[in-house]
């Protein structure tokens, strides 16, 4: 009997981002994935919280009946993960992540929002801008934009997982790392390794952050290694 294995998409993003993964992982897994409340086709009039996906991700297992599954979190997905399993550890066996930020400061928080400006992204890079209305649709990207962007600031200002927190997440988790990254630290990475009791990290060379661009055997192969 296959393992369960739910793929969660990073801030912006979709489940359609992770389809060519899912395929790659279906003769081992019973994968199944989500889009986050206001995310793809999910439509949410919330403020986005880590604490709100976490959410969404607990009530797909119980609709679908999932019985106790393995997690792949890129990016943002990593910490809704992390979340989930802290509200809800029954549910959740192994969970591996890649490229998920958790060093979060006003100032860094800033420094990310300064990149999510819809007026600026329409003027100066059309076609993502196409692309996220593709991806989102019926969502209105440029809201689900600033949304992310008050999530981040939030982070910023310590409303997010802390050093405690960490400490009581028992499930076997691995910390992934793209040694190309230009968004995450391997210093980051490693301290949320260090502090989960059963936590490991894990180097994944010369991949980078945005997930159109990581290498799709690399990514299976360090997904496989963990869960097999």
């Amino acid at each position: 009997m296959k393992p369960n294995l739910i793929l969660l998409h990073g801030a912006l993003g979709s489940k359609r981002h992770l389809q060519a993964l899912k395929a790659e992982l279906n003769d081992l897994f019973n994968v199944y994935d989500l889009d986050f409340a206001g995310h793809g086709d999910q439509i949410s009039e919330s403020d986005f919280s880590m604490d709100l996906f976490a959410e969404n991700l607990i009530e797909l297992i119980n609709e679908q009946g999932i019985d106790k599954t393995h997690v792949f979190g890129y990016s943002m997905g990593g910490y809704v993960a992390i979340t989930a399993a802290l509200k809800s550890p029954a549910l959740f066996n192994k969970i591996v992540t890649y490229g998920t930020k958790f060093n979060w400061s006003p100032e860094i928080a800033a420094q990310e929002v300064k990149m999510l400006n819809p007026a600026k992204i329409e003027e100066k890079v059309p076609k993502f801008a196409k692309r996220l209305n593709e991806l989102h649709s019926p969502n209105d990207w440029k809201v689900m934009m600033r949304k992310t962007a008050d999530l981040m600031l939030r982070l910023g200002a310590g409303n997010g997982l802390k050093e405690e927190d960490f400490k009581q997440v028992n499930q076997q988790i691995t910390i992934g790392w793209g040694s190309a990254d230009k968004m995450v630290t391997e210093a980051e990475s490693k301290n949320v390794a260090d502090l989960l009791p059963n936590g490991n990290f894990s180097c994944i060379n010369e991949q980078p952050h945005p997930v159109e661009m990581i290498d799709l055997d690399a990514l299976v192969n360090y997904i496989k290694s963990v869960l097999q």
